[in-house]
């Protein structure tokens, strides 16, 4: 049997600051200050990942145009992967997307 291709976004998500994990209907969710910033899990015979993106979101904007069943954009800046074990999402580009995500909800500095 294949490793669950969720699991190293699921531990890196753990290892962040101030994360708490939970779940949301099927789904595994990551928050953080009261904010969830990842939701992941199986789906439909796949796995779905959904991040909060707002600098990122013209490549998943791209990516949506170019691969419309693995990638979706979705309302208050969401962005939904779906993957498999034999297709996993590329380490770079989950790497980057649960950091956005995590960062976006972050208290802003105060002035």
């Amino acid at each position: 049997m294949s490793e669950d291709p969720t699991l190293p976004i699921r531990e890196r998500a753990s290892q962040l600051a101030h994360v708490d994990a939970g779940t949301a209907c099927t789904q595994t969710s990551f928050k953080t200050q009261g904010k969830a910033f990842l939701y992941i899990g199986p789906q439909g015979g796949r796995y779905k990942a959904m991040f909060k993106l707002s600098a990122s979101r013209d490549q998943a904007q791209r990516l949506a145009g170019e691969h419309p069943d693995d990638f979706q954009i979705g309302t208050q800046h969401w962005v939904t992967a779906r993957f498999s074990e034999e297709a996993p999402l590329p380490e770079a580009l989950w790497m980057a997307w649960l950091e956005e995500s995590y960062q976006l909800c972050q208290p802003k500095p105060k002035r």
